[in-house]
């Protein structure tokens, strides 16, 4: 006790949001925070519902269509080099997904992104910039549901496309457990410094569903 107290003293309090949910349910089993119906910048967590775009549209034909990197060294040295889409999205290469989206094109983005729908469903501020602190906002309830139903196969995109995203989206496994997840954060443009983890772990066909705003 006195140990956590010290670090209650010296950690930054912020604003955010944590939802836990049983897959199936219709309430959660937690939801603390002040911002869990806010809509902010989904940040690099929109590389799921850019995923499963990409696929619906032929744009990419499967996990292991290839984009080459243009030469343009960036932060992070993993993103310098060629990728896969599930390489791009283990590591979050930006690069590759702005690319996927000037591929699929505007009109097809609007489109198929408001029929899931995904948050406020506006693309309009750019079509490789949208999702990076700018038009395209979701809270963490929106989250929530989204996953549950990418989990299902309920959103309006093949079975294919959506079985292919949720095994990218695969960052641990453990005998019967599974771990899916994605995180991403933004502190540019329009955007309030904020950070996202959202994603589900499965075990035995049981699933709890998360979505973590900061």
């Amino acid at each position: 006790a006195p140990a956590l107290a010290a670090t209650e003293d010296v950690v930054e309090r912020r604003e955010g949001c944590f939802i836990l949910q049983e897959g199936g349910a219709t309430r959660p089993l937690e939801r603390v925070g002040t911002l869990c119906a806010e809509r902010v910048s989904p940040c690099s967590t929109f590389k799921i519902p850019n995923s499963l775009i990409g696929l619906e549209t032929g744009v990419i034909a499967d996990e292991s269509t290839v984009l080459k990197w243009d030469g343009v060294k960036r932060s992070r040295a993993e993103w310098n080099r060629d990728h896969t889409l599930a390489s791009a999205i283990k590591v979050s290469t930006v690069w590759y997904y702005q690319e996927l989206a000037r591929r699929v094109g505007t009109e097809r983005m609007q489109k198929l992104v408001s029929a899931i729908p995904y948050g406020n469903a506006d693309t309009s501020s750019g079509i490789d910039t949208f999702w990076l602190g700018r038009s395209i906002k979701i809270s963490p309830d929106e989250q929530v549901a989204f996953l549950e139903r990418l989990r299902l196969s309920q959103l309006p995109f093949s079975e294919r496309s959506q079985r292919i995203v949720r095994d990218i989206l695969v960052q641990e496994s453990r005998g019967p457990i599974a771990y899916r997840g994605k995180t991403g954060s933004c502190g540019f443009d329009e955007a309030k410094d904020h950070g996202w983890w959202v994603g589900w772990v499965e075990k035995d066909g049981k699933a709890t569903v998360f979505a973590m705003l900061v």
